[in-house]
């Protein structure tokens, strides 16, 4: 059997390619974003920070907040007709 060779962001090339008008400096207000429990979130790579990132899958999806890990969030996303649980950093989360 062979081996998958690639890493976390591999075939994202145009998924997780920021706008010309945006790239730059990242205000800190998007770091320090908060929500609330049962709030809806959409799930919006900021591709110059890896930490706390998604897997590409969940892409432009919509999750509700569950609850807060560390600085993270941990969300429920449905992913087919499963639900999912992400945990994700605030920078990569728009509220809807």
């Amino acid at each position: 059997m062979t081996k998958r060779i690639g890493g976390f962001r591999r075939k994202t090339r145009s998924k997780l390619k920021k706008n010309i008008r945006t790239r730059g400096k990242l205000s800190l207000t998007k770091y320090f974003q908060e929500f609330k429990e049962g709030q809806r979130v959409l799930l919006h790579a900021e591709p110059s920070v890896q930490a706390g990132m998604y897997f590409p899958r969940f892409h432009g999806k919509v999750g509700i907040v569950k609850g807060k890990k560390g600085s993270c969030y941990q969300l429920t996303v449905k992913d087919g007709g499963k639900d999912k649980t992400l945990v994700v950093h605030p920078v990569h989360l728009k509220g809807v």
